[in-house]
């Protein structure tokens, strides 16, 4: 229904956000390693490396032995089923990320990341307890990012494509598009969509992203832009 382009927020602690433009490499590089892969492995890493709730919750070995089951938690978010599935994820990272490790610093971001991406995997797994799916994507991690965004930076103006009667770009404040994300999200839930989609993870790293950005962020940067 419409894709953020770029927002107006300028940085004001950091000259250059390292770790989300390394983070968006890293998740590039892997999709590359995976695109060369034959059919049959790439399927098997996502196996291998993906989230899958009964592996996790012991009741099913793990595929790998040398890996542990709470690795996963983490490694599924470096995976990506598609190139469609990659580059939207990135997009939104990339548009949201900067401002993100600008309000709490290069380590705490990266922290701040994994952990949104270790509580949306475990949302999910709430609520899919028997799933023997693999579960693979950035997007819980990156909804995280957009949790902390609307509760830090809701005035900001993001410039959206939407499609109207032709594709325009907009500009909206932040608080309305990622607010309706997120209620696209919880719709979805609430109507018991059977798309292959984790929208539990999505809510749970949503929700991580807003408690952690609230406990992370630098001393001085002020919860809903200081309004």
């Amino acid at each position: 229904m419409f894709l953020p382009l770029h927002d107006v927020n300028p940085h004001r602690h950091v000259r250059f956000p390292y770790v989300t433009y390394g983070l968006i490499a890293l998740n590039i590089l892997v999709f590359i390693i995976q695109a060369t892969l034959p059919p049959a492995a790439f399927d098997e890493a996502t196996i291998y490396f993906g989230m899958i709730p009964i592996v996790v919750r012991d009741v099913y070995p793990a595929p790998l032995p040398w890996l542990p089951d709470w690795a996963t938690l983490v490694t599924y978010a470096f995976l990506h089923a598609d190139w469609l599935h990659l580059l939207s994820n990135m997009l939104f990272l990339w548009v949201f990320g900067d401002n993100i490790e600008d309000a709490m610093g290069h380590l705490r971001f990266l922290v701040f990341y994994l952990l949104c991406a270790v509580l949306a995997a475990l949302a999910h797994l709430a609520f899919n307890l028997d799933g023997n799916g693999p579960l693979i994507g950035a997007s819980g991690a990156v909804a995280g990012v957009m949790g902390a965004y609307i509760l830090l930076f809701p005035h900001a103006r993001v410039f959206v494509l939407a499609r109207i009667v032709i594709p325009i770009p907009l500009p909206v404040p932040a608080f309305w598009m990622l607010g309706f994300w997120v209620a696209t999200q919880l719709f979805y839930v609430v109507i018991g969509s059977q798309e292959s989609v984790a929208w539990w993870a999505h809510i749970g790293g949503f929700v991580a992203g807003v408690v952690l950005a609230a406990l992370m962020r630098r001393r001085g940067v002020m919860l809903l832009g200081g309004r």
